[in-house]
């Protein structure tokens, strides 16, 4: 659930629970409040201006949906008691007049607030001051809650934003991974086309050599199958494909030494004996490392950096650290951690990133060598 599915969820449950039992409060306690001041000055109580307050507090529940028309009833409720002899207190058109303010627009508040003002005052039931305290009320409530709505509806298209720049980039990534695998896969049928080539040459004068070099062949096929089938998961991008040669872990010294004449300290451990990995998990432990190395340089402020390759078994590991005091990550905009996922995923492979205890920026990458299905 999103932010902006939240906000509709917290704002329907707070329509159907809480107005109900706050505007049955404020009537209650308006009624209260005005019978008390009904008889505050000895007269005795008398079963008539009790019950036209209690119905005029009644009215109050409804002051959310006919605002005007429940501030008229409680102004004629008030005329009505002091026609007969009793000296209201106005809390029912007090109230009448702050929801009105609360709810209403503007001008059509305004409009009724004047001549209520004047009337409870020539008609002795509460000073100007008392109603136009309520007003104001009611207007700063209004203000503050459409202030709060402006800033709900403006996070909920920042996340709807955000969501489409990560879907956009998302979608340029998976193009660009495409691309890098189409030359992969164009580079291998070429190497397995001479190779065929050559053992049919020699295949009646030296069949050893000729049987060595189908072996190759077979598993340079093997490993542009399982090039296609990634390919065929992603949605290819219209733009022709690059023609220079992709990289490949053999480029990682180059690649170092020119985050080192940037200014990056870097490190470069690998552990392990060297394997004959796929293209595919070369050019995408390429682009992990490249990604890592650029945030860092850009974001993270380090005094050093690590680039850890291992290997051994069925994965490549792949692990950035910095000791930056930055975020290591893309500020607002970039969408390299979202490039680094849909790497990975398609390799079939684990991401992780983030702050460490220690201090610094992690990225840690395992790419299954072998293909899964």
């Amino acid at each position: 659930m999103n932010v902006a599915e939240r906000i509709r969820a917290v704002r329907g449950l707070q329509a159907v629970h809480r107005p109900v039992l706050f505007d049955i409060a404020v009537a209650v306690a308006a009624t209260v409040v005005e019978v008390g001041l009904l008889f505050n000055d000895g007269t005795q109580a008398v079963p008539l201006p009790i019950a036209v307050t209690v119905l005029t507090g009644a009215v109050l529940l409804a002051r959310r949906r006919f605002g005007v028309a429940v501030t008229a009833v409680t102004v004629a409720s008030a005329a009505a008691v002091t026609a007969a002899g009793y000296s209201p207190g106005g809390a029912p058109a007090v109230v009448a007049l702050w929801s009105l303010a609360e709810t209403r627009d503007r001008r059509v508040s305004l409009a009724v607030l004047a001549p209520v003002a004047v009337f409870l005052e020539v008609d002795n039931v509460c000073s100007p001051p008392v109603s136009i305290g309520a007003w104001m009320l009611g207007a700063n409530m209004q203000t503050r809650r459409r202030y709060v709505q402006a800033v709900e509806e403006r996070a909920a298209t920042l996340e709807r934003e955000r969501e489409q720049l990560d879907l956009i980039a998302a979608q340029r990534e998976r193009g660009s991974i495409a691309r890098e695998l189409h030359d992969i896969v164009a580079h291998s049928v070429t190497v397995m086309l001479i190779g065929v080539r050559g053992a049919r040459d020699v295949l009646e004068t030296e069949p050893q050599v000729a049987a060595r070099t189908l072996e190759r062949v077979e598993t340079s096929a093997e490993q542009s199958l399982a090039e296609l089938r990634r390919i065929l998961v992603l949605l290819r991008g219209q733009h022709a494909a690059e023609t220079r040669p992709q990289p490949s872990l053999a480029d990682l010294d180059e690649l170092v030494a020119g985050y080192r004449a940037a200014g990056l300290p870097v490190r470069l451990e690998i552990a392990g004996e060297p394997l004959d990995l796929p293209s595919g998990v070369e050019l995408s432990a390429y682009r992990i490392i490249e990604e890592a190395l650029t945030n860092a340089l850009k974001h993270a402020g380090a005094a050093q950096v690590t680039v850890r390759l291992s290997s051994g078994g069925a994965d490549l590991e792949v692990r950035v650290h910095d000791d930056g005091a930055g975020t290591g990550e893309p500020g607002p905009g970039g969408h390299g951690l979202v490039g680094m996922r849909e790497r990975v995923a398609l390799l079939g492979g684990e991401l992780e990133t983030g702050r460490v205890p220690g201090g610094g920026f992690r990225v840690a990458a395992r790419l299954p060598i072998g293909e899964r299905a």
